[in-house]
Protein backbone atom coordinates (compact mmCIF):
# COMPACT_ATOMS: atom_id res chain seq x y z
CA UNK A 1 0.00 0.00 0.00
CA UNK A 2 1.06 3.60 -0.97
CA UNK A 3 0.35 6.40 1.57
CA UNK A 4 -2.23 7.42 -0.80
CA UNK A 5 -3.94 4.16 -0.37
CA UNK A 6 -3.84 4.45 2.90
CA UNK A 7 -5.97 8.05 3.03
CA UNK A 8 -9.03 8.59 5.14
CA UNK A 9 -10.67 11.98 5.68
CA UNK A 10 -13.59 12.40 8.13
CA UNK A 11 -16.64 13.78 6.85
CA UNK A 12 -16.53 15.97 9.86
CA UNK A 13 -13.43 17.23 7.94
CA UNK A 14 -15.41 19.14 5.28
CA UNK A 15 -18.19 19.61 7.16
CA UNK A 16 -20.22 22.16 4.74
CA UNK A 17 -20.32 19.19 2.34
CA UNK A 18 -23.43 16.45 2.41
CA UNK A 19 -22.74 12.62 2.11
CA UNK A 20 -23.24 12.75 -1.25
CA UNK A 21 -20.88 15.83 -1.83
CA UNK A 22 -17.99 14.01 0.19
CA UNK A 23 -18.24 10.48 -1.84
CA UNK A 24 -18.42 12.52 -5.29
CA UNK A 25 -14.99 14.84 -4.27
CA UNK A 26 -13.31 11.92 -2.45
CA UNK A 27 -13.80 9.34 -5.53
CA UNK A 28 -12.75 12.05 -7.53
CA UNK A 29 -9.48 13.39 -5.99
CA UNK A 30 -8.65 9.39 -5.47
CA UNK A 31 -9.30 9.38 -1.89
CA UNK A 32 -10.12 5.89 -0.71
CA UNK A 33 -11.61 5.52 2.60
CA UNK A 34 -13.85 7.82 4.27
CA UNK A 35 -14.97 7.92 8.16
CA UNK A 36 -18.27 8.46 8.50
CA UNK A 37 -19.53 11.14 10.93
CA UNK A 38 -23.91 10.13 12.06
CA UNK A 39 -24.40 13.62 11.70
CA UNK A 40 -23.60 13.50 7.65
CA UNK A 41 -25.71 10.39 7.64
CA UNK A 42 -29.11 11.26 9.32
CA UNK A 43 -29.90 13.52 6.71
CA UNK A 44 -30.30 10.41 3.98
CA UNK A 45 -30.71 7.45 5.87
CA UNK A 46 -28.49 4.27 6.40
CA UNK A 47 -29.73 3.20 3.30
CA UNK A 48 -28.93 5.68 1.01
CA UNK A 49 -25.60 6.44 2.64
CA UNK A 50 -24.60 2.96 2.60
CA UNK A 51 -25.58 3.21 -1.67
CA UNK A 52 -23.82 6.62 -2.13
CA UNK A 53 -19.95 5.25 -0.07
CA UNK A 54 -20.62 2.01 -2.16
CA UNK A 55 -21.27 3.95 -6.19
CA UNK A 56 -17.90 6.18 -4.53
CA UNK A 57 -15.97 3.30 -4.33
CA UNK A 58 -15.41 4.09 -1.07
CA UNK A 59 -14.49 2.10 1.92
CA UNK A 60 -15.81 3.09 5.18
CA UNK A 61 -12.93 3.00 8.23
CA UNK A 62 -15.33 3.92 11.08
CA UNK A 63 -18.07 5.17 12.45
CA UNK A 64 -18.33 8.41 14.22
CA UNK A 65 -19.33 8.46 17.28
CA UNK A 66 -20.26 6.55 19.84
CA UNK A 67 -19.61 6.56 23.49
CA UNK A 68 -20.79 9.51 26.15
CA UNK A 69 -21.35 6.37 28.99
CA UNK A 70 -21.43 8.51 32.54
CA UNK A 71 -24.38 10.07 33.72
CA UNK A 72 -25.39 10.69 37.06
CA UNK A 73 -28.35 8.23 37.38
CA UNK A 74 -28.71 4.48 36.29
CA UNK A 75 -31.59 5.79 33.47
CA UNK A 76 -28.72 7.69 32.04
CA UNK A 77 -26.47 5.20 31.76
CA UNK A 78 -28.68 2.51 30.68
CA UNK A 79 -29.99 5.12 28.02
CA UNK A 80 -26.22 5.55 26.56
CA UNK A 81 -25.49 1.88 25.93
CA UNK A 82 -29.15 1.22 24.32
CA UNK A 83 -27.93 4.24 22.04
CA UNK A 84 -24.31 2.49 21.46
CA UNK A 85 -26.26 -0.52 20.99
CA UNK A 86 -28.23 1.14 18.11
CA UNK A 87 -24.74 2.94 17.17
CA UNK A 88 -23.67 -0.86 16.37
CA UNK A 89 -26.59 -1.75 14.20
CA UNK A 90 -25.84 1.43 12.38
CA UNK A 91 -22.05 0.69 11.83
CA UNK A 92 -23.50 -2.67 10.21
CA UNK A 93 -25.53 -1.29 7.78
CA UNK A 94 -23.19 1.15 6.77
CA UNK A 95 -20.36 -1.45 6.35
CA UNK A 96 -18.57 0.07 8.89
CA UNK A 97 -15.56 -2.27 11.17
CA UNK A 98 -15.63 -0.02 13.83
CA UNK A 99 -17.12 2.68 16.22
CA UNK A 100 -14.88 5.24 17.77
CA UNK A 101 -16.19 6.07 21.10
CA UNK A 102 -15.86 9.32 22.71
CA UNK A 103 -16.03 8.20 26.27
CA UNK A 104 -17.60 11.00 27.90
CA UNK A 105 -17.70 12.84 31.67
CA UNK A 106 -20.38 14.12 33.82
CA UNK A 107 -19.24 18.12 35.08
CA UNK A 108 -18.66 17.82 38.85
CA UNK A 109 -18.41 13.97 38.88
CA UNK A 110 -14.99 12.59 40.04
CA UNK A 111 -12.92 11.24 37.38
CA UNK A 112 -12.59 8.03 39.31
CA UNK A 113 -16.30 7.55 38.64
CA UNK A 114 -16.58 8.58 35.42
CA UNK A 115 -13.94 6.19 34.04
CA UNK A 116 -15.63 3.26 35.73
CA UNK A 117 -19.15 4.04 34.41
CA UNK A 118 -16.99 4.10 30.97
CA UNK A 119 -15.45 0.77 31.55
CA UNK A 120 -19.06 -0.75 32.27
CA UNK A 121 -20.68 0.81 29.20
CA UNK A 122 -18.75 -0.51 27.11
CA UNK A 123 -18.66 -4.14 29.02
CA UNK A 124 -22.33 -3.71 28.75
CA UNK A 125 -22.07 -3.23 24.78
CA UNK A 126 -19.25 -5.30 23.90
CA UNK A 127 -21.02 -8.75 23.65
CA UNK A 128 -23.51 -6.85 21.21
CA UNK A 129 -20.77 -5.25 19.06
CA UNK A 130 -19.04 -8.47 19.50
CA UNK A 131 -22.30 -10.82 18.24
CA UNK A 132 -22.54 -8.35 15.10
CA UNK A 133 -18.48 -7.83 14.11
CA UNK A 134 -17.68 -4.47 15.25
CA UNK A 135 -14.75 -3.04 16.83
CA UNK A 136 -15.15 -0.62 19.46
CA UNK A 137 -11.94 2.24 19.31
CA UNK A 138 -11.79 3.82 22.23
CA UNK A 139 -10.33 7.51 21.24
CA UNK A 140 -8.50 8.71 24.09
CA UNK A 141 -8.78 12.91 24.38
CA UNK A 142 -6.59 15.74 25.52
CA UNK A 143 -6.89 16.49 29.49
CA UNK A 144 -8.69 19.58 28.27
CA UNK A 145 -11.79 17.76 27.78
CA UNK A 146 -12.12 15.81 31.03
CA UNK A 147 -14.42 17.26 32.45
CA UNK A 148 -17.16 16.75 29.65
CA UNK A 149 -16.15 15.32 26.68
CA UNK A 150 -14.19 12.73 27.97
CA UNK A 151 -12.50 11.08 31.33
CA UNK A 152 -10.07 8.90 29.34
CA UNK A 153 -7.14 11.15 28.51
CA UNK A 154 -4.12 8.92 28.00
CA UNK A 155 -2.86 5.89 25.96
CA UNK A 156 -2.04 4.58 29.05
CA UNK A 157 -5.72 4.38 30.47
CA UNK A 158 -7.08 3.56 27.15
CA UNK A 159 -4.81 0.38 27.08
CA UNK A 160 -5.86 -0.66 30.83
CA UNK A 161 -9.40 -0.41 29.88
CA UNK A 162 -8.42 -2.91 26.61
CA UNK A 163 -6.72 -5.19 29.34
CA UNK A 164 -10.18 -5.66 31.44
CA UNK A 165 -12.19 -5.63 28.75
CA UNK A 166 -10.51 -8.27 25.99
CA UNK A 167 -10.57 -11.69 26.32
CA UNK A 168 -7.13 -13.29 26.05
CA UNK A 169 -5.81 -12.78 22.71
CA UNK A 170 -8.94 -10.50 21.83
CA UNK A 171 -8.69 -7.32 20.05
CA UNK A 172 -12.54 -6.38 20.20
CA UNK A 173 -12.12 -3.05 22.20
CA UNK A 174 -8.74 -1.33 21.36
CA UNK A 175 -8.10 2.23 20.83
CA UNK A 176 -8.25 4.65 18.27
CA UNK A 177 -4.71 7.00 18.50
CA UNK A 178 -6.02 11.10 17.70
CA UNK A 179 -2.51 13.00 17.26
CA UNK A 180 -4.30 16.20 18.38
CA UNK A 181 -4.89 14.80 22.02
CA UNK A 182 -1.93 12.29 22.84
CA UNK A 183 1.37 14.22 21.07
CA UNK A 184 2.18 15.45 24.06
CA UNK A 185 2.79 12.56 26.02
CA UNK A 186 5.60 11.25 26.61
CA UNK A 187 5.11 7.64 26.60
CA UNK A 188 3.72 8.10 23.78
CA UNK A 189 5.95 5.66 21.59
CA UNK A 190 5.98 2.82 24.54
CA UNK A 191 2.39 3.11 24.70
CA UNK A 192 2.45 2.51 21.39
CA UNK A 193 4.85 -0.20 20.75
CA UNK A 194 2.62 -2.00 24.05
CA UNK A 195 -0.72 -1.45 22.23
CA UNK A 196 0.74 -2.85 18.82
CA UNK A 197 1.44 -6.13 21.05
CA UNK A 198 -2.41 -6.91 21.52
CA UNK A 199 -3.31 -5.76 18.17
CA UNK A 200 -5.19 -2.77 19.75
CA UNK A 201 -4.86 -0.19 17.81
CA UNK A 202 -7.75 0.36 15.63
CA UNK A 203 -7.35 4.04 14.04
CA UNK A 204 -4.93 6.62 13.63
CA UNK A 205 -6.15 10.62 13.11
CA UNK A 206 -4.33 13.20 12.28
CA UNK A 207 -4.26 16.94 12.25
CA UNK A 208 -2.53 19.68 14.15
CA UNK A 209 -2.25 21.63 17.38
CA UNK A 210 -1.47 25.16 16.67
CA UNK A 211 0.57 27.08 19.40
CA UNK A 212 -2.99 29.89 18.92
CA UNK A 213 -6.33 28.71 18.81
CA UNK A 214 -9.75 30.61 18.83
CA UNK A 215 -11.34 27.43 20.48
CA UNK A 216 -10.30 24.25 21.67
CA UNK A 217 -12.27 22.21 20.11
CA UNK A 218 -13.06 24.17 16.64
CA UNK A 219 -9.95 25.57 15.59
CA UNK A 220 -7.51 22.68 14.98
CA UNK A 221 -4.41 22.76 12.30
CA UNK A 222 -4.27 21.02 9.05
CA UNK A 223 -1.23 19.40 9.13
CA UNK A 224 1.51 21.77 8.78
CA UNK A 225 -0.10 24.36 10.83
CA UNK A 226 0.87 23.37 14.25
CA UNK A 227 3.55 21.99 16.03
CA UNK A 228 2.98 18.26 16.22
CA UNK A 229 5.71 16.19 14.37
CA UNK A 230 3.58 13.68 12.98
CA UNK A 231 6.56 11.70 10.63
CA UNK A 232 7.83 11.01 13.98
CA UNK A 233 4.58 9.49 15.27
CA UNK A 234 3.64 7.76 11.82
CA UNK A 235 6.76 6.23 12.29
CA UNK A 236 6.47 5.12 15.72
CA UNK A 237 3.41 3.33 14.09
CA UNK A 238 4.90 1.93 11.22
CA UNK A 239 7.36 0.45 13.46
CA UNK A 240 4.44 -1.39 15.43
CA UNK A 241 3.15 -2.65 12.39
CA UNK A 242 0.03 -0.08 12.43
CA UNK A 243 -0.59 -1.01 8.56
CA UNK A 244 -4.54 0.74 9.16
CA UNK A 245 -6.32 4.00 7.16
CA UNK A 246 -4.25 6.93 8.11
CA UNK A 247 -7.20 9.72 8.33
CA UNK A 248 -7.55 13.25 8.49
CA UNK A 249 -9.54 14.66 10.73
CA UNK A 250 -9.64 18.50 11.40
CA UNK A 251 -12.31 20.08 13.29
CA UNK A 252 -12.11 24.04 12.07
CA UNK A 253 -14.36 26.68 11.78
CA UNK A 254 -12.01 28.76 9.95
CA UNK A 255 -11.51 25.94 7.11
CA UNK A 256 -15.20 24.92 6.90
CA UNK A 257 -16.09 28.36 5.83
CA UNK A 258 -13.73 28.11 3.05
CA UNK A 259 -14.34 26.96 -0.65
CA UNK A 260 -14.44 23.20 0.31
CA UNK A 261 -13.11 21.73 -2.85
CA UNK A 262 -10.05 24.34 -2.45
CA UNK A 263 -9.66 23.13 1.20
CA UNK A 264 -9.41 19.31 -0.09
CA UNK A 265 -6.78 20.11 -2.43
CA UNK A 266 -4.84 21.61 0.44
CA UNK A 267 -5.94 18.52 2.42
CA UNK A 268 -3.72 16.48 -0.04
CA UNK A 269 -0.73 18.24 -0.49
CA UNK A 270 -0.85 18.42 3.68
CA UNK A 271 -0.97 15.29 3.88
CA UNK A 272 1.80 13.90 1.18
CA UNK A 273 4.28 16.28 3.40
CA UNK A 274 3.79 14.85 6.36
CA UNK A 275 3.98 11.17 5.69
Amino acid sequence: MSDRDRLGIHTMTVKPWSLQECCSAFAAAHVPAITLWRQAVEPVGLDAARKMVDDAGLRVTSLCRGGFFPAKDAAGRQKAIDENKQIVDEAVALGAPAIVLVCGAVPGQSLKESRKQIQDGIAAVLPYAKAAGIKLSIEPLHPIYAADRSAVNTMAQARRMCEQLNGSGENHVGIALDVYHVWSDDALEQEIIACSQKDWLHAFHICDWKVEQSDTLQDRGLMGEGVIDIKEIRGWMDAANYRGDIEVEVFSTHHWARDQHEYLAEILEAYDNCM
